[in-house]
C-alpha cells in the first residue's frame, strides 16, 4: 500500500521548498483536526488519487456535523482474547519429490474427529507473502508522479519491509557440547545468507540466552557465541543404579517389570551382598528422583517453546520457529505440547525441528565414559530412549506443517530447509459437532480422497475446551489474527492512506486514515435507523517488525436514512495518530463490520527521514 502524496513530498523536498511545505502541512493538519476531529466525510482530508477521486460536489461545512446519537466513536488500546471453539488444522501436501503442492480444493480433503467425519467450514490455500515485492512495484509506479531533488542511491526505494520472521530456539538444556558446537557453526553460516526482508531471533531453552528479532548479523554472531550447554537437573541420584529419564518413566508411570528388574540388577551389581528388597527400594527411589528431574527439564523446555510461539505470533508476516535439539521425551505432558501446536496453528506459526545429533548411531557397547559396562537389558532401554527422543520433534513439525530434519549430518542443508516455509499449505477448519466441554483429547485424521502418491502432514489431535469464547471474544480474535499478518483482505469498502508531519528532527506524527464507503456496508434496520458497528484497529511496527503502538477505534452508527444517503454519501474517514521517531515503519489497518461480519486488512509502508 503506497503512502499519501503529502508524505512522499515531505520526504523528498529540501531547502526552502521543504520548509514552506512543512508549514503548509501543519496548518492544513490543524484546520482539519479542528473542523472534523476524528470522524469526517472523506473529502475533508487530502486524498491519494491512486485510490479514489474526490467528490465533484462537496457538501457545505454545515452538513458535516453529525448528531452524536447517530454517530459516535471512541478509542482504546487493542486487547484480545483467544477463541477455542473453531478447530484449525494446517496441512502440507507433498509430491513424491518432496515438493509442496497447492492445486487441491476443499472437496479433496476429509477430516475425522475421533473417527467421525466433520464438515470443513473454512478452507484456504496459503503461500508466502510478497509485501516487499509489492512495495517495490508501487515505488516504480509512483516514480514519475513527484519530482525529487534527492540524488542519493536510495532515492525512490521503499523501506526494506520485514516479511519472514524466524525464531531459532536452541535446546541448551539437552544439547551436548559437541552437538552444540556443530550446530552453532552451521547457524553462523546460515545467518550470513539472510535476505533484507528476513528477521531472526535467538532463544535458548534454559532462558539464559536471548536476542529479539533483528537483521544485525554482528548481534546474531555475538549471541551464538554465548550459547553453551546448560543442563538443569542432570546427574540426579546415585552413580549406581544409573537410571535415565526414559527408564524412570517406564518404572514409575508405566510400571514396566523389565525396566524395574534392570534397575534392581544394577543396584545389586554395585552393592554386593545387598538384599534384593533393599535394592528394589533404592531402584524405586532413584527412579522417582530421575523422573522428577526429567519432568522439570522437559517442562522448562516446553515452557520456553510456548513463550517463543507466543512471541513470534505477534510479528507481522510469515512466522516460523526452528527448534534445534537432540530431542527429549515428554511423558504425561501431552496437553502441554498439544496446546503449543494449537496456538501455533491458530497464529499461523510453523514449527520446524532439527535433530542436532545428525545421523544417530547408538554405541554398540554403551557409553564409553561409563566405568561399568551396561547389561543387555540396559542397552536395549537406552537404545529405545534415544529413538524416542525424536518423537516430540516429529509431532511438533507434523502438527504445524513444518519440516523435521533428522538422520543427516549436513547441518547446512538442515538449516536451509528448516528456515524455509512451505511453498503451499492448506488451512482447514471445522466446528466439532456436539463437543463436550470436558477438556478431553480428540484424535484428528485428515485424508485425501485421491492420494495419488501424495504425502500429507497434519496435526494429530487437540484438547476439547472447558468453555467457549463469547461472540465478542471471537471477533477480537479474528481481528488479532488479521493484525499480525501481512495478508490483505478486501471484503469491505476501505482504503488506507498515510501522512506524517515532522515537528523536529527527532519527532514526528504519523497519521493513518481509513476511508470507508459507508453506503456499501450492511446495516440492520431498527426503529427507522440504520445500525452497525465498525471496529478499526490501526497498528505501527518498526523496521524489525516489533510492535510499536496500536489503537482500536469503535464507531457506532445509528443513522437516519437522510444521513446515510446525503450527509455520508462520500463516506467516513477514520483518523488515528501516532507519535514516532524517524525511521521505517510498517502500517497495518484492520476494519471489521459487526453486522456483515466481514473484514478488510490493508498494508502500508512509511519511511520518515
Amino acid at each position: 500500500m503506497r503512502s499519501s502524496p503529502e508524505a512522499r513530498r515531505l520526504v523528498k523536498r529540501s531547502g526552502v521548498a521543504k520548509g514552506l511545505f512543512f508549514v503548509r502541512s501543519l496548518l492544513f493538519h490543524f484546520l482539519t483536526c479542528f473542523a472534523w476531529f476524528y470522524l469526517s466525510p472523506a473529502h475533508a482530508f487530502a486524498q491519494d488519487s491512486s485510490h479514489q477521486t474526490p467528490p465533484t460536489n462537496p457538501a457545505p461545512p454545515a452538513e458535516t456535523k453529525q448528531n452524536s446519537a447517530e454517530l459516535a466513536s471512541h478509542d482504546e488500546p487493542a486487547t484480545f482474547k483467544v477463541n477455542v471453539k473453531l478447530v484449525v488444522v494446517r496441512a502440507v501436501v507433498r509430491d513424491s519429490q518432496g515438493h509442496a503442492i497447492g492445486n487441491l480444493r476443499q472437496d479433496d480433503f476429509q477430516v475425522f474427529d475421533k473417527g467421525k467425519p466433520q464438515v470443513i467450514t473454512q478452507f484456504e490455500v496459503e503461500q508466502p507473502g510478497s509485501l516487499a515485492a509489492k512495495a517495490r512495484q508501487e515505488s516504480i509506479e509512483n516514480s514519475g508522479e513527484i519530482p525529487s531533488t534527492d540524488t542519493s542511491s536510495n532515492a525512490g526505494k521503499p523501506p526494506a519491509v520485514p516479511e519472514h520472521f524466524v525464531a531459532y530456539l536452541f535446546d541448551d538444556v539437552h544439547l551436548e557440547f559437541g552437538d552444540l558446537a556443530r550446530v552453532r557453526e552451521a547457524a553462523e553460516r546460515h545467518f550470513a545468507g539472510l535476505r533484507p526482508t528476513d528477521r531472526a531471533a535467538i532463544f535458548s531453552a534454559s532462558g539464559q540466552t536471548a536476542l529479539n528479532f533483528t537483521d544485525d548479523r554482528a548481534q546474531l554472531h555475538a549471541t551464538l557465541l554465548r550459547l553453551q550447554p546448560r543442563p538443569i537437573a542432570r546427574g540426579f541420584g546415585h552413580d549406581c543404579p544409573d537410571i535415565s529419564y526414559y527408564q524412570a518413566d517406564l518404572i514409575v508411570n508405566k510400571h514396566d517389570p523389565q525396566a524395574t528388574q534392570v534397575a534392581i540388577q544394577d543396584a545389586l551389581s554395585c552393592n554386593p551382598g545387598m538384599l534384593a528388597s533393599a535394592a528394589e527400594g533404592i531402584a524405586q527411589s532413584t527412579a522417582a528422583g530421575a523422573l522428577s528431574a526429567g519432568d522439570h527439564e522437559s517442562r522448562i523446555s516446553l515452557g520456553l517453546l510456548s513463550d517463543v510461539v507466543r512471541n513470534i505470533s505477534h510479528m507481522p508476516g510469515q512466522r516460523s520457529v526452528v527448534l534445534v535439539s537432540p530431542g527429549f521425551i515428554t511423558p504425561q505432558l501431552e496437553y502441554d505440547y498439544t496446546q503449543i501446536i494449537d496456538h501455533a496453528v491458530r497464529s499461523q506459526v510453523v514449527i520446524n525441528t532439527l535433530d542436532a545429533r545428525g545421523l544417530y548411531v547408538p554405541a554398540p557397547f554403551g557409553d564409553p565414559t561409563q566405568t561399568r559396562a551396561p547389561s543387555g537389558g540396559k542397552m536395549l532401554i537406552e537404545t529405545e530412549a534415544n529413538f524416542a527422543q525424536d518423537d516430540l520433534l516429529a509431532v511438533l513439525a507434523d502438527g504445524t506443517g513444518g519440516v523435521f530434519f533428522h538422520n543427516n549430518n549436513d547441518l547446512d542443508e538442515g538449516f536451509r530447509r528448516v528456515a524455509a516455509t512451505p511453498e503451499y499449505s492448506y488451512v482447514l477448519a471445522f466446528v466439532p459437532q456436539n463437543l463436550k466441554l470436558d477438556g478431553s483429547f480428540h484424535t484428528l485424521k485428515v485424508t485425501l480422497k485421491n492420494p495419488q502418491k501424495l504425502t500429507l502432514q497434519t496435526r494429530r489431535g487437540y484438547y476439547a475446551p472447558k468453555n467457549f469464547a463469547s461472540p465478542d471474544e471471537q471477533a477480537k480474535q479474528e481481528i488479532e489474527d488479521a493484525m499480525y499478518s501481512q495478508e490483505e483482505l478486501h471484503n469491505l469498502p476501505v482504503n488506507l492512506h498515510t501522512q506524517f508531519f515532522k515537528a523536529s528532527d527527532q519527532d514526528a506524527t504519523l497519521v493513518i486514515l481509513a476511508h470507508v464507503d459507508v453506503k456499501r456496508l450492511h446495516f440492520r434496520k431498527l426503529e427507522g435507523r440504520n445500525n452497525n458497528v465498525l471496529t478499526c484497529v490501526s497498528a505501527v511496527f518498526n523496521r524489525n517488525g516489533n510492535f510499536v503502538q496500536g489503537i482500536e477505534k469503535t464507531v457506532t452508527m445509528n443513522l437516519k436514512d437522510e444521513t446515510l444517503e446525503h450527509k455520508l454519501a462520500s463516506g467516513l474517514t477514520l483518523k488515528t495518530s501516532f507519535d514516532v521517531k524517524p525511521g521505517s515503519y510498517l502500517v497495518r489497518l484492520v476494519v471489521r463490520d459487526a453486522e456483515g461480519q466481514s473484514m478488510s486488512a490493508e498494508n502500508g509502508t512509511v519511511e520518515i527521514r
